[in-house]
């Protein structure tokens, strides 16, 4: 009785390696796309592209698909017993953090969200990025209590 033998190539083993390669070209990463979930979609969408003024599509199954300027798009759905994420969720860099704060206080949006104990931050909730630090950034929540982000660019 003879053993099987594996002849599945070996990440590290040239041989074959194309033939590993034409099987794996089913998994593709064009069109990729991140997604989070809400406990409102009404709400979200509204503040989503009224207060951040997102491109924003209701999709066939009633999810949204926020369309960025890039190219890519983030699926946002509603779901029972939502929890808000504990992490950052979306992450918009911009050129000036202290004017982008300002604009998202003047729609309404709270930038300091988090008390100095937790991040030291300034009055307008930035905080200052440095050697060591990153870069500057303020943090705020969506009406489902998900934290996102505007971050210097630079």
């Amino acid at each position: 009785m003879s053993a099987a033998v594996d002849r599945t190539p070996s990440p590290l083993d040239t041989r074959g390696a194309a033939e590993h390669a034409e099987r794996m070209s089913a998994f593709q990463t064009t069109h990729a796309f991140s997604g989070f979930s809400v406990d409102d979609i009404d709400a979200a969408r509204s503040f989503y592209g009224d207060v951040l003024g997102l491109r924003v599509e209701t999709n066939e199954m009633g999810f949204l698909d926020i369309q960025l300027d890039d190219g890519g798009s983030i699926l946002v759905y509603a779901k029972p017993h939502h929890t808000p994420a504990s992490f950052t969720i979306l992450n918009f860099p911009v050129d000036d953090i202290d004017a982008a704060v300002d604009d998202l206080n003047g729609r309404g949006v709270a930038t300091k969200i988090y008390d100095d104990s937790e991040f030291d931050t300034d009055p307008k909730g930035i905080m200052r990025g440095g050697p060591g630090r990153g870069p500057d950034i303020a943090w705020f929540r969506d009406p489902a209590g998900n934290v996102l982000a505007v971050m210097s660019a630079a």
